[in-house]
C-alpha cells in the first residue's frame, strides 16, 4: 500500500508541475504582448507624453516584476494594482 500512496503522490505533482507550465507559459506570453501594446505608446507622432511619464510606466511595471518575484519566493502577498500618471 505505502508504495501506491507514492506514486499517486508522485503522479499529483507531476500534474502540478504540468498545470504550472501550461499557466506560467501562457500568461508570460500575455505579459509580453500587454507590454509590447504599451511600448507602442511610444509612437510620438500618435500620441503626446514626456519623459516623466515614461518614468512612472516603467517604475510601475518594474514594481510589479520585484512584487512578482517576491510572491513567487514566498507566497501569500497581497495584491493591488493601483496606476496614475
Amino acid at each position: 500500500m505505502a508504495k501506491m500512496t507514492g506514486e499517486n503522490s508522485d503522479s499529483k505533482s507531476i500534474g502540478k508541475r504540468e498545470k504550472f507550465v501550461q499557466l506560467a507559459e501562457s500568461r508570460t506570453v500575455n505579459a509580453i504582448k500587454a507590454i509590447r501594446v504599451i511600448g507602442k505608446l511610444g509612437n510620438k507622432s500618435a500620441y503626446e507624453f514626456d519623459e516623466n511619464d515614461v518614468r512612472k510606466i516603467v517604475a510601475t511595471l518594474s514594481r510589479e516584476v520585484e512584487a512578482l518575484k517576491a510572491r513567487m519566493i514566498s507566497p501569500g502577498s497581497k495584491e493591488t494594482i493601483d496606476f496614475k500618471l
